[in-house]
């Protein structure tokens, strides 16, 4: 008997359940970003509905979902493309293009499409055009980053009948979250015949089309006369800003009337506090997390070790500086999921005393006096690689600070998101501070690969036979009471081996005035700018 996808793959996480996506330093100030919304709103007829919309710079505010993740991101949440199945806030999979989709081995996938959908320049979304969209990502794909085979293997098979309105997907080996890997961002249909400017001019099915880009300022966007819904916003303007408060200042300004992800504490209390403004929040199944590069000195167990216990990350989390943003935690995965954090055990907790006794221990200490400890008779200097979004700097200023009072130096290196990630790629870091989407299939499968060792995407050399045999059990294992099983195992293993730095687990938020009637932060962040938010009346 066939069964719907939808139904075997709704993975329910709880009410208090997200890239990887980073963000850039690079910005505009408010005053530019509103001389470019004036010049903007001029152009529109006086009974247009315009939003104004401030955000940060997220990559290099490119929208090619083959290009970088930022991009498919970018893409998605700027309203220009969509995918044939999305997340509800309980991270359970829906149709979106699709209609529905069947399988009855996990291998051989049946997806129809949903009748009527045009992309932004009219053209039909056809069978042969989700297919074209499909196999453009998986050949594309290789010359970016964003690492598409990790959600429709190079080696799957896709076929279109538009007679049937209907694809076939024949994957290498059975998959059951296929269709949540499938509603991830770098999985959005395009119109590749259509698309001529693959950087800036992405021709998808999303409520809103690109008019214009302006490098470091945004972007200029309009409503896709072809939508299959009733679209609020004539035109809509993003506005890069990269400093929270720039966003915080415009939204009280009236320079804009929606921004995202607020992250100064000062700032959104004032705002959760003036009636003029709504503040939504949604409990976060993001991480932040500093990869550990174990291509390098950090190869030394004792060392990442003794790090981890000399970090006091309930005292950051609390701070005035981060509260009430980030809730502390000790494993990749945040406690509000269901895979069983409660069960797991912290051997590295806070112990500043016990962490300079390992390395005391372990002969790891300072000969010259200069309060740096040595390590193969070199001063340990661990290079910082961070950005300056979701508090990561401050975060990583905090690490540094405390790694100093055992004797372990840190240098920062803090740039945009595109050099934090081309610098995690490289393997040009010992320390690489993030903030990753930990179940952005609706599963954190895709997550948990950057630790298996065969992955592309374990970008920090870490290896445990332990580790991989499970992951590759977890790729064949389709009961979810197993699945959970094997995830806390998994992440049990990453504890005890001291992978990461854990900052914390995330909130994000979405900051309106009272110009907008309506507007949410899904738990999943890939949907901002859709149909659901509204003029005031």
């Amino acid at each position: 008997m066939k069964r719907t996808a939808a139904i075997f793959l709704s993975i329910v996480m709880g009410a208090s359940l997200l890239a990887g996506c980073g963000g850039s330093s690079s910005s505009t100030d408010a005053g530019a970003a509103a001389a470019s919304t004036e010049a903007a709103a001029a152009e529109t007829s006086s009974d247009a509905k315009v939003l104004n919309f401030g955000c940060q710079m997220y990559g290099d505010g490119l929208i090619d979902p083959t290009n970088q993740t930022n991009a498919a991101w970018n893409c998605m949440r700027f309203g220009i493309g969509e995918t044939l199945f999305r997340f509800d806030d309980s991270m359970s999979v829906q149709p979106w293009l699709a209609e529905k989709a069947e399988t009855e081995d996990y291998t051989t996938w049946v997806i129809t499409l949903k009748e009527g959908i045009k992309f932004s320049n009219g053209t039909d979304m056809t069978a042969s055009a989700v297919k074209a969209s499909l196999d453009r990502m998986k050949t594309e794909g290789p010359n970016g980053s964003s690492t598409p085979e990790k959600y429709l293997p190079y080696e799957a098979e896709v076929t279109a009948d538009d007679a049937a309105n209907t694809i076939t997907i024949v994957l290498p080996a059975a998959n059951a979250n296929l269709l949540g890997n499938l509603a991830y961002p770098v999985c959005e249909i395009v119109d590749v015949e259509g698309t001529t400017d693959w950087n800036n001019g992405v021709i998808g099915t999303g409520p809103y089309a690109v008019v214009s880009f302006q490098d470091q300022v945004g972007y200029e966007m309009k409503k896709n006369e072809y939508y299959y819904e009733e679209v609020p916003y004539d035109t809509v303007n993003i506005m890069f800003m990269g400093d929270a408060s720039a966003k915080a200042m415009a939204l009280q300004n009236g320079q804009v009337d929606l921004v995202e992800n607020i992250t100064n504490v000062a700032d959104i209390q004032t705002l959760q506090e003036d009636p003029n403004f709504t503040v939504d929040i949604a409990s976060g199944v993001r991480c932040g997390f500093a990869w550990m590069n174990q291509n390098g000195i950090l190869a030394n167990d004792t060392l990442r070790q003794a790090i981890l216990m000399a970090i006091d990350y309930d005292t950051i989390c609390q701070s005035n500086t981060i509260g009430g943003l980030y809730t502390a935690g000790f494993s990749v995965l945040p406690s509000t999921l269901s895979y069983g954090y409660d069960k797991l055990e912290n051997p590295y907790a806070y112990d500043p005393e016990a962490a300079v006794k390992l390395l005391d221990d372990a002969g790891i200490v300072d000969t010259d006096g200069d309060g740096i400890r040595e390590l193969d008779g070199q001063n340990i200097n661990l290079r910082c690689v961070s950005y300056e979004n979701r508090l990561l700097n401050d975060f990583s200023d905090a690490f540094a600070q405390y790694l100093g009072e055992v004797g372990i130096g840190v240098t920062a290196d803090y740039g945009s998101s595109d050099d934090q990630w081309s610098k995690l790629v490289a393997g040009e870091y010992d320390l690489n501070n993030n903030n990753w989407t930990t179940v952005g299939t609706g599963d954190p499968n895709e997550y948990m690969a950057n630790w298996y060792s065969k992955s592309e995407a374990n970008y920090c050399g870490y290896k445990n036979e332990e580790y991989d045999a499970l992951y590759e059990q977890l790729q064949t294992e389709f009961d979810t009471e197993k699945r959970a099983e094997l995830i806390q195992q998994m992440q049990q293993i990453l504890i005890n081996d001291a992978v990461a730095i854990i900052d914390g687990y995330y909130n994000s938020s979405m900051i309106y005035s009272k110009k907008v009637g309506y507007a949410h932060i899904h738990t999943a962040d890939y949907y901002w700018l859709s149909t659901e938010i509204v003029p005031a009346e």
